[in-house]
């Protein structure tokens, strides 16, 4: 699920066990179905400062954006993770 922030600040999201999603202005987080459930978060939907968005769609297909990332990163060269000897 999809959460957008519909303010002009930043907003701290209080998310279950006590953890925090923190969005800008007019940023989208994801949070799951549990807890856009949890009672400040539905507090802050009612008072028109959050907006869930419940299509659940996907972002990323796992067939095309995996093999793209994988031939990316055996093309890209060295981690740099070299041991420099010499004079510098």
């Amino acid at each position: 699920m999809d959460i957008t922030n519909k303010t002009n600040r930043p907003i701290s999201v209080p998310l279950p066990r006590g953890k925090k999603l923190f969005l800008g202005p007019a940023k989208t987080g994801q949070v799951n179905a549990k807890a856009a459930e949890h009672p400040p978060l539905v507090k802050l939907v009612e008072a028109g400062d959050l907006e869930i968005d419940e299509t659940g769609r996907q972002h990323n297909s796992p067939s095309t954006g995996a093999s793209s990332a994988r031939i990316g990163n055996q093309a890209s060269g060295p981690t740099g993770n070299i041991r420099r000897t010499g004079d510098r």
